[in-house]
């Protein structure tokens, strides 16, 4: 018996000293290996790429590259996102400051300076040569509307379709029939191609305003029509900013400022277990002149700003799908987020 006992212990060492032998170092070495290639700095990320792109165009860069590289994410799909659009232009004297008896900021700058990245609704006919925008309205800097939009796009920014006339999409339909209305929009699509070399995906039609059976076909050709309409999912929905009311001479802009109306709409859609959101506005000097301060409190809340693109991926699903928003910890004091 103790002769058995004897060979059973020697057995037994053996065993123990084969499990700490070259197996176990071999692993050891193996996981030193992958968390090695893990922080290596020589290593590519897309996060790394979109980051080190952004800030080394220039403008001989080719506008298609860098379109290509704005639309590269890395979200969460548990975030808080804003994605911020303008509409109605490209507006120079907007985006690259007025020059007038008192000059405003331009809107690029004032994005590049908070590190936002949007989304522009852009309207078909200013993509044309030598047009800079409405005389009789609009401030002449010496930009053309083309030169703007390719600006737009270097910075990283995204152009999508506000059709090509701007006209109200329902009445124009009822004038000049359906077909018009696909023409138009297409007609825009065309030429924001001309510049990006990509087809833009999303439609906004202007005030919103369009015929079921237009978006129905719309959407069948494969466009997102984005709208205020309950149609759309909320997560979907357009957040009105009504930032037209504060332009120029138009009365009834919301109180006690633009944007702690835009914060009350977002906290109202908080409550409701919303906390993804479309912020559309447009190309305004006074609707610039308020961004600071508003993308300022919205970060201070936890947002993040996204490109609609990236929005979508994250939020969005494919055209007549519904949305099933993923769920997120509300803020835990709404006092706290410094208005």
């Amino acid at each position: 018996m103790g002769y058995i006992r004897l060979l059973l212990s020697i057995a037994g060492l053996c065993l123990l000293s084969a499990c700490s032998g070259p197996n176990r170092l071999g692993s050891n070495n193996l996981g030193s290996n992958n968390l090695g290639a893990g922080i290596n700095p020589n290593n590519s990320s897309t996060g790394s790429s979109h980051t080190v792109a952004s800030s080394v165009m220039s403008k001989k860069t080719p506008l298609f590259t860098i379109r290509a590289v704005t639309q590269t994410t890395s979200a969460s799909p548990a975030d808080r996102l804003i994605a911020l659009t303008f509409d109605d232009g490209p507006r120079p004297y907007v985006l690259f400051g007025s020059k007038a008896v008192r000059p405003a900021p331009g809107l690029i700058d004032i994005l590049d300076q908070n590190g936002v990245k949007a989304t522009f609704f852009v309207v078909g006919w200013r993509l044309t040569p030598k047009t800079w925008g409405e005389p009789r309205h609009e401030e002449d800097i010496g930009v053309t509307c083309i030169d703007a939009a390719e600006q737009l796009i270097r910075r990283g920014h995204e152009l999508e379709d506000h059709t090509y006339s701007h006209l109200e999409l329902r009445s124009a339909e009822k004038k000049n029939g359906e077909q018009w209305v696909m023409r138009d929009v297409d007609r825009g699509a065309q030429a924001i191609k001309a510049i990006t070399g990509s087809q833009p995906q999303y439609v906004r039609p202007p005030d919103w305003i369009i015929t079921s059976d237009a978006r129905r076909d719309l959407e069948q050709q494969g466009y997102r029509v984005l709208t205020i309409s309950s149609e759309n999912p909320t997560a979907l929905r357009d957040v009105n900013s009504l930032d037209y009311l504060c332009a120029g001479k138009a009365v009834g802009c919301p109180k006690p400022s633009l944007p702690d109306a835009v914060l009350q709409q977002v906290e109202q859609r908080e409550k409701k277990g919303t906390f993804t959101h479309i912020l559309a506005f447009h190309e305004l000097s006074t609707t610039a002149a308020i961004m600071p301060r508003l993308i300022s409190d919205l970060k201070a809340r936890g947002y993040r700003f996204v490109t609609l693109t990236e929005y979508m991926k994250l939020v969005g699903s494919k055209p007549g799908e519904t949305v099933k928003q993923a769920a997120v910890t509300r803020p835990t004091s709404v006092a706290a987020l410094g208005r």
